[in-house]
């Protein structure tokens, strides 16, 4: 048996794994509290995280009827880039600051001024530093709480932070550390210089953790969160990694010719790359995977972040929205979203805020605006696929996940706005399957069997037939057109390229 956890940004998940039979046994999640502010701020206590992985933990190991004792080994997925800043004691001196906090934006433009523009970037990190990422943070509480910035003993990822609550120890691994901004994907290692730049009164080899392979241990589980989750006390924790590099394993996502497009709180196109992908474009993020290989990866800020805002406006239900959604016309009668409700990563636009563009006292209707925010963020979605050049244009088919997955009109909207077959996995929480199905590769490994990561993800990642949908083409046509339109609204608004 082997447990996958995923800390989002909403809420922590668990599933059991039984790898022998291929089969999930139970899952389970908990929310989380979001602290946000008119300036960008976008913070969580990390204690909610350990709460919520513990009440997670016992739900889903209830469910699926097995002793706990049973479980060999937990990989942990995180929502990428946020800061945890721990003291001497390992205690934390600021609420996580989180991916989607643009709060930072002046101090990211100051670091990338500093390392040399987007050249400088592209040469010491194989990426551009973009708001969001880890080391603009670090500057952030350098300038406004120097006090608890002069504390900081180690500075970690979410994932990192609970595999230290887990283990007690300090690593990290390449594909989460990806998102810093102090560390060079193309070689896998700190960039000291760089962070030293953003941090001079620190001491990158002393704050830093360390960096371990995908494929190794962390460590076992501390005696006492052993006996809270009522584990054995040799349980191992596998390296984990960030939410996308998780779901990329937990999509099958670990060869050439796939791209995963997650419909979450976020949006995220990433695909398998075997070399670092030079790219033309900067938004492109040249990320290292957790299975080997690279993975480049565009982030849109407004998914069913957007979405949730509009639904609660009118104080729908996920059934009745997407209901709403179906009955609009395809293009909203005129209505068109610009949904950057939490400014935007791709394009880079941080101070973005959101509008809705062709409103008429005819069309404003809430139908219409439903189906606008959906046909928004996926026309800012296709705006990212494109970044991704032949990787994703080469694709014959997009696995789809997150919780916007889970609505067939939407997946007809993304089929058709990106003119390819979509079609989701079975399981759709596929970073917390990517962590489980780690948890085992790294076990395996460990004991000698040395199982491959390739012939895990064949035996337990399956597609969902019942989902596959295929671009239709008049609509398609039609949203070519909506889609010039909206690059036109970016162009005339944002003096984005059209």
């Amino acid at each position: 048996m082997y447990v996958g956890v995923d800390c989002g940004t909403q809420s922590t998940k668990v599933v059991v794994v039984d790898i022998e039979h291929a089969a999930i046994l139970g899952e389970a999640s908990r929310p989380h509290h979001l602290i946000e502010g008119d300036n960008g701020k976008r913070e969580q206590d990390v204690s909610e995280w350990v709460a919520a992985l513990t009440e997670a933990f016992h739900e889903a190991v209830s469910e699926a009827r097995i002793d706990a004792r049973d479980i060999r080994a937990i990989g942990v997925s995180g929502q990428q880039h946020g800061m945890v800043a721990l003291d001497a004691d390992g205690q934390p001196l600021h609420p996580a600051k989180l991916w989607c906090d643009t709060e930072t934006a002046l101090h990211n433009e100051t670091l990338i001024e500093r390392l040399g523009g987007r050249e400088g970037c592209l040469d010491k990190l194989g990426l551009v530093l973009q708001t969001g990422y880890t080391a603009s943070k670090v500057a952030w509480l350098r300038d406004t709480h120097p006090d608890a910035y002069r504390r900081i003993a180690t500075l970690l990822l979410p994932h990192d932070y609970l595999n230290f609550w887990l283990t007690g120890e300090r690593v990290a691994e390449c594909g989460d550390a990806s998102g810093t901004g102090y560390f060079d994907t193309r070689t896998r290692s700190w960039r000291h210089d760089v962070f030293q730049a953003m941090a001079p009164e620190l001491s990158p080899e002393a704050v830093l953790p360390r960096l371990i392979d995908s494929h190794a241990p962390v460590g076992t589980v501390r005696p006492e969160v052993a006996r809270l989750l009522g584990i054995g006390d040799d349980v191992l924790v596998s390296s984990g990694g960030g939410d996308n590099m998780m779901a990329a394993i937990g999509t099958g996502n670990i060869a050439p010719g796939m791209v995963t497009l997650s419909l979450g709180t976020s949006g995220t196109v990433y695909a398998h790359s075997a070399a670092p992908m030079e790219a033309e474009d900067a938004q492109v993020a040249n990320f290292c995977a957790s299975h080997g290989g690279w993975l480049p990866l565009i982030c849109t800020m407004n998914v069913t972040s957007a979405t949730t805002k509009v639904r609660e406006l009118f104080g729908l239900d996920l059934v009745t929205f997407g209901e709403r959604v179906a009955r609009a016309p395809l293009g909203a009668e005129g209505v068109m979203a610009l949904p950057f409700f939490n400014g935007e990563r791709v394009p880079a636009l941080p101070h973005a805020t959101a509008s809705f563009e062709g409103m008429t006292s005819l069309n404003t209707t809430a139908d219409n605006l439903c189906r606008a925010v959906v046909e928004g963020t996926t026309f800012g979605l296709r705006y990212g696929f494109e970044r991704l050049g032949e990787l994703a244009s080469q694709a014959s088919q997009v696995r789809l996940v997150g919780g916007g997955a889970k609505s067939a009109v939407w997946r007809q909207i993304v089929a058709d706005v990106l003119d390819v077959d979509v079609i989701c996995p079975r399981i759709t929480e596929a970073a917390a399957l990517g962590g489980a199905i780690q948890a085992a590769w790294c076990d395996t490994l460990a004991r000698g069997r040395g199982e491959s990561l390739a012939a895990l993800t064949e035996q337990l990642v399956e597609v969902d037939l019942d989902t596959l949908t295929r671009p239709r083409g008049e609509p398609v046509r039609r949203y070519q057109e909506l889609y010039q339109r909206y690059r036109q609204a970016l162009a005339e608004r944002y003096d984005v390229a059209p």
